[in-house]
């Protein structure tokens, strides 16, 4: 079987790499994104896009968008993430907050967020996880209270990304404590400068950082509810399967891979090159099969939703298997460079200047965030498979 794009698709991604040739020349970027987080951050660039009305480019025209195709939208995200743009002031509220509140919210949210959203004036961040809620994110406890038109929340999130310079948080809470767990949740867009919000940095071993977010009293109107009340699990569910469903794992990590490839057939050691090692050739042909898998598997569901289709369980085979191909790519980094690849800092030995351990130190988290590889193979075997729970 063969899978081809269509000629106007082919054209929608020459006229993209076109435009960035130009708008990425002069910024420096690593090839295996192991510098820190605000390097991938850029609002001139992300108004850039604005410009050209890509951000959001599948919404419906009302809410800025061009009502382009999901197929579309991926291969936007896979050059955009294949040339290393500096995407990340725009892009979770693009990829995630913009369509759930298409889908969940109400008039207003629609009115307000999504235009700037679209506009590249705001950004967002997700505060899911907290110390006793992680892949059982229904435990969450960080609580509102109604106190009038408003609701009063305390608690505290942790390993938020970009919680430091987003202006808005899309946060899961406890509204009503007496519920079953996958009940009473309720989910808040909350302005970070709201009184009461308190960031603190949690750095990695990485070196790239999180946040810890506390929530102290604060007060935020009940209009900012992205759904109904006390039924927020299915927004945050549908909201994971946007975060779970992109290409961005897939095409990350073939920059690196591209990189260790070159390294492995420029370099010699014990008479020839690296790669004529048939152990070293083998790994990375095993590899390559791996990304052109990836890749359909995300593709697959890009192409399920352009049939009005919801690709639940899909999303999960593609997040497992892009987040699990993040480690193993960097292990056969690892396995090429040999010793060189634990120096992570030195003009001499530090071979790709270090980008291969770095890379293998933040690919620790893929098979956690966004839901750990043991959810997402439990929805897989329930919602795919039938299976019992």
């Amino acid at each position: 079987m063969e899978f081809r794009f269509t000629p106007d698709q082919e054209n929608f991604r020459q006229e993209i790499r076109d435009f960035l040739k130009g708008a990425l020349a002069g910024i420096a970027r690593d090839a295996s994104g192991g510098e820190p987080e605000d390097a991938h951050v850029s609002e001139d660039f992300s108004r850039s896009l604005a410009a050209k009305r890509w951000i959001g480019l599948s919404w419906p025209e009302e809410y800025g968008g061009q009502a382009l195709g999901h197929i579309e939208r991926y291969i936007y995200t896979e050059e955009m993430t294949y040339h290393q743009a500096p995407m990340g002031f725009h892009n979770t509220a693009e990829r995630q907050m913009g369509p759930s509140i298409i889908v969940s919210g109400n008039d207003y949210q629609r009115k307000s967020y999504l235009p700037d959203i679209a506009r590249a004036k705001i950004s967002m961040c997700i505060g899911y996880s907290e110390p006793n809620a992680g892949s059982d994110l229904a435990a969450v406890e960080t609580t509102a209270v109604r106190d009038g038109d408003d609701f009063v929340i305390n608690g505290q999130k942790m390993y938020t990304t970009g919680a430091h310079r987003a202006d808005y948080i899309w946060l899961a809470v406890r509204t009503d404590p007496e519920a079953p767990k996958h009940r009473g949740i309720s989910v808040f867009l909350v302005p970070l400068n709201a009184p009461g919000v308190d960031v603190q940095p949690l750095w990695t071993m990485a070196d790239s950082r999180l946040n810890h977010v506390f929530f102290h009293n604060v007060r935020v109107n009940a209009r900012e509810m992205v759904g109904e009340e006390n039924r927020g699990w299915y927004v945050v569910a549908g909201n994971l399967d946007l975060e779970r469903s992109g290409i961005e794992r897939v095409t990350a990590n073939q920059l690196l891979f591209e990189e260790v490839t070159r390294y492995a057939r420029e370099i010699r050691g014990n008479g020839g090159a690296i790669m004529d090692d048939p152990v070293v050739a083998n790994r990375l042909a095993e590899t390559a099969i791996e990304f052109a898998v990836g890749r359909m598997l995300a593709f697959r569901v890009a192409w399920l939703a352009s049939k009005g289709k919801s690709p639940n369980y899909e999303a999960s085979v593609s997040k497992v298997y892009g987040s699990e191909l993040s480690q193993r790519t960097a292990q056969a980094g690892l396995q090429v460079l040999g010793l060189y690849g634990q120096v992570a800092e030195s003009p001499r030995w530090a071979k790709l200047r270090g980008r291969v351990l770095r890379h293998y130190h933040l690919a620790v988290s893929d098979t956690i965030r966004a839901g750990s590889s043991e959810v997402q193979r439990n929805i897989i075997a329930t919602r795919g498979l039938g299976l019992p729970r």
